[in-house]
């Protein structure tokens, strides 16, 4: 299934969970001028049918976290990742969605900030034992062009669209003055068939046609931004 596809899927979700029924209070209505027994009866079964879908929640397979790097706080801290915080967990459809629309995105947040979003019990630091081998595939926007395809790549990390989704370890975007980045990190960079089917997809997914590479996150500690691409698609 493709990103855009994923995103409709997922809206209707939400849609049917917010009002699975418009035209459930207009039937019931009916029924009750037809006949009162009979329209006591289908009320109770109507309004006992309604609650059950209102509360069916639409898991996803893994939760997933997101974190918030503030920027204003990053100038008092001597320790990288100290002024990093998680923010919400969430597990269904329905509360990504409630969270999603109630965030700021990358266009509104301030220069400087960092806002991730990784599985469940997955720090997005270079020290986390998951994240340890790993590295990253980064795609550059200019200043305010990223929040279509962030939400695109949050879509294709819960939806679990990447062939190796075992691999992911959660996706960032970065808000500098000059431009946007989104980051998606991965487990084993030494997996090379596995991150090159991950950025290629990954491409596919956001329709960004330039090249993009993937950095080890051990070369990236040794060599900061002189850290050269090992992969690219």
């Amino acid at each position: 299934m493709g990103v855009e596809e994923n995103l409709k899927s997922l809206s209707i979700n939400e849609e049917e969970n917010k009002n699975p029924n418009p035209n459930l209070k207009e039937e019931e209505e009916e029924e009750l001028e037809e006949g009162e027994i009979a329209g006591e009866e289908d009320d109770t079964t109507s309004s006992s049918s309604k609650k059950g879908i209102v509360e069916q929640p639409h898991p996803l397979e893994h939760s997933w976290t997101f974190w918030f790097d503030n920027p204003s706080a990053k100038s008092k801290q001597a320790t990288w990742g100290s002024s990093m915080r998680p923010i919400y967990t969430f597990a269904t459809v329905e509360q990504f969605w409630s969270l999603y629309n109630n965030i700021h995105h990358p266009s509104k947040l301030a220069v400087g900030a960092d806002f991730h979003c990784f599985k469940h019990k997955i720090e997005p630091k270079w020290e986390d034992p998951v994240c340890a081998n790993g590295g990253k595939w980064t795609v550059t926007f200019s200043r305010g062009k990223s929040d279509t395809c962030w939400l695109y790549t949050l879509l294709a990390l819960i939806g679990e669209q990447f062939e190796h989704g075992d691999e992911i370890c959660g996706a960032v975007v970065s808000v500098r003055a000059r431009q946007e980045k989104i980051a998606l990190w991965t487990k084993n960079a030494a997996n090379e068939t596995a991150q090159v089917s991950i950025g290629k997809q990954w491409k596919e997914f956001l329709d960004y046609n330039d090249t993009i590479g993937f950095i080890f996150h051990e070369d990236a500690k040794k060599h900061d931004r002189g850290a050269k691409n090992r992969y690219t698609a």
